[in-house]
């Protein structure tokens, strides 16, 4: 079904969202998260997508500009927040966010709850609520602080200033800074590889991490172990197994 703001392309095994244009009002900001809401839902059942490339329409701004509009409005029964960031964090497959504009605010919450981040050289962080008299609350003194530790999240949380895409990388919330104009093209090529593994291990992989972090370690190993053994009852082991053995690429179906 056509969305308003969002677009979808499905290339081989991998599905590109890309974010459109739309008013930076609490109507289009709940607009984009009941959208993400439904595609994401949709893609967990999807069986053919192995690999979701996020990106944006725009060049200056990747979600929502600096000076988008409060994320929650009044829907007749008090007062609703529409988070962006919860459908994306909540999908089993991997999610590359290629940032071709600034994430600012809500962006960069939503860029937060992706798993690989590749960003333009031009592009800027930040996380401004604070200059408003509120605090991010999509995720953004949740996972920053998880991504690049409490000192810098801090820092960035409390000032409400901006950094660039260099320094982005340096402290780990990015993992790749390329030109713009390279940005898509390297982003499906790291989409396409990983789709070409098995899309049971790359499911079982993101679940191991992010849940194992929720654990002790003694917990964290218990479950790596038993998602290990669980990999042993499916198809795609076997046929990584053969593929070995005579020396050609396996074709794993996801079973």
């Amino acid at each position: 079904m056509p969305y308003q703001t969002v677009s979808l392309e499905k290339v081989d095994q991998v599905m590109v969202v890309s974010l459109n244009d739309i008013a930076s009002d609490p109507t289009g900001v709940a607009r984009r998260s009941d959208e993400l809401t439904e595609i994401c839902a949709g893609l967990t059942w999807d069986e053919e997508v192995r690999v979701i490339v996020l990106t944006g329409a725009s060049k200056k701004s990747f979600c929502f500009g600096e000076d988008s509009a409060p994320t929650s409005f009044e829907n007749g029964h008090g007062e609703r927040l529409c988070s962006v960031a919860e459908p994306i964090a909540k999908v089993d497959r991997p999610l590359i966010a290629a940032i071709n504009g600034d994430a600012i605010g809500q962006g960069l919450e939503l860029v937060l709850a992706s798993d690989i981040r590749i960003a333009a050289k031009t592009c800027r962080f930040g996380l401004p609520q604070i200059k408003g008299g509120v605090i991010p609350w999509d995720g953004g003194t949740q996972r920053l602080t998880r991504l690049v530790g409490r000192g810098k999240a801090l820092e960035m949380i409390l000032t409400g200033e901006s950094i660039s895409a260099g320094e982005a990388q340096r402290i780990g919330l990015v993992n790749q800074v390329v030109p713009s104009g390279e940005l898509m093209g390297i982003t499906m090529k790291m989409a396409r590889e990983m789709a070409s593994k098995g899309s049971v291990a790359l499911r079982y992989t993101k679940e191991a991490v992010y849940q194992g972090m929720d654990l002790t370690l003694e917990q964290g190993l218990r479950l790596e172990a038993d998602l290990y053994f669980l990999i042993h009852t499916t198809k795609d082991r076997e046929e990584g197994i053969k593929a070995f053995r005579e020396k050609k690429t396996p074709k794993f179906e996801g079973r």
